[in-house]
């Protein structure tokens, strides 16, 4: 029987719980690290794991840990990520892999001198019809790609930024960031990468609560040729509404959509129709508001696979940089 794998995790919040509960079903929880040592403690006695407050007392007492699983606000992902790295660990980072393209680049050097693995979590990635088209558009399904239209409409009430890093300039970086970098993920997976962009952007009901943008509209010209456009908003009245994908091509239309990519609304294909698609995972429920797909078994499964079984990496961090830097372009060509 192979040895199970041993995990870390840094920043014990409500993702942690997440990544805690699918550590414990494809490897072991060996140590946990909140600056705020309640969640901690909490989070360490319920997987039986060590308990510590600082990330380098943690790397410096726990020498036979395999993945530190980064779960700490979007600003301090780099940091961490390279501590960890420099301390000899594979490290599995939540997105976005940061705020900055600079700092990207400094994570990939760190994993690339220490010869470790850098894996990022884009678990929409996983949606089954999200996989499906992805499969479709490579084989040459849709013919040339003539546009790809991303809508995304949530709700993010007050209470969700109320003593929180998130809505902060510094630790959570823009909506784009924390709440549809998935998607923009997600573009660029399926059509490649972005050339330039327009972008206009407001904060209409957020004034006071968060430090950016909450609603976006979006252009976006490709190298492939193709034309995008991003509609987004966390306005949406008092629940999320639609996140969908619609992509126009040569020889066909498909749009995928439900609240979070998860359902195929529309296909009008030439000679091709996707059939008996698998249901996907539920979404994330945080009882005020609904989260992404939960897919993150599938993330780890894919750790599993590439450090036991010398599988291919889902999401490299190559991927994880260029995300960042299209949001990065997007925010630098607000008018």
């Amino acid at each position: 029987m192979p040895k199970k794998i041993k995990f870390a995790i840094i920043g014990c919040g409500r993702i942690a719980q997440r990544h805690a509960e699918h550590i414990n079903k494809y490897g072991v929880l060996k140590a946990v690290c909140d600056i705020e040592v309640d969640k901690a403690q909490e989070l360490g006695r319920k997987y039986d794991a060590m308990v510590y407050q600082s990330i380098e007392n943690l790397l410096l007492n726990e020498k036979d840990i395999d993945v530190v699983s980064i779960c700490t606000p979007n600003g301090l992902h780099a940091e961490h990520s390279i501590k960890a790295l420099n301390a000899g660990n594979h490290v599995l980072c939540e997105k976005p892999m940061a705020i900055k393209v600079h700092d990207c680049g400094e994570m990939i050097k760190a994993a690339e001198r220490n010869n470790k693995r850098l894996f990022i979590v884009k678990q929409n990635r996983f949606n089954p019809p999200v996989v499906a088209v992805k499969k479709a558009i490579d084989e040459g399904v849709f013919g040339t790609i003539y546009s790809i239209q991303l809508s995304c409409f949530w709700n993010r009430n007050p209470d969700y930024y109320k003593n929180s890093w998130k809505g902060t300039k510094e630790l959570d970086g823009g909506t784009l960031f924390t709440q549809f970098s998935h998607f923009v993920d997600l573009i660029y997976w399926m059509i490649g990468d972005v050339k330039y962009v327009y972008s206009i952007t407001e904060n209409f009901g957020h004034k006071k609560i968060i430090e950016f943008e909450d609603t976006g509209v979006i252009a976006l010209k490709f190298y492939s040729g193709a034309l995008g456009t991003i509609n987004y908003t966390v306005n949406s009245y008092s629940r999320n509404m639609e996140g969908s994908l619609t992509v126009f091509g040569e020889k066909g239309t498909v749009k995928i959509g439900g609240q979070y990519l998860n359902e195929l609304e529309y296909q009008n294909i030439e000679n091709f129709k996707f059939k008996d698609l698998p249901a996907g995972n539920p979404v994330y429920n945080y009882g005020q508001y609904q989260g992404s797909m939960s897919n993150h078994n599938l993330v780890y499964e894919n750790i599993i696979d590439v450090l036991t079984n010398g599988g291919t990496i889902s999401t490299n961090s190559f991927e994880g940089l260029k995300t960042v830097e299209i949001i990065e372009k997007i925010y630098s060509s607000v008018k």
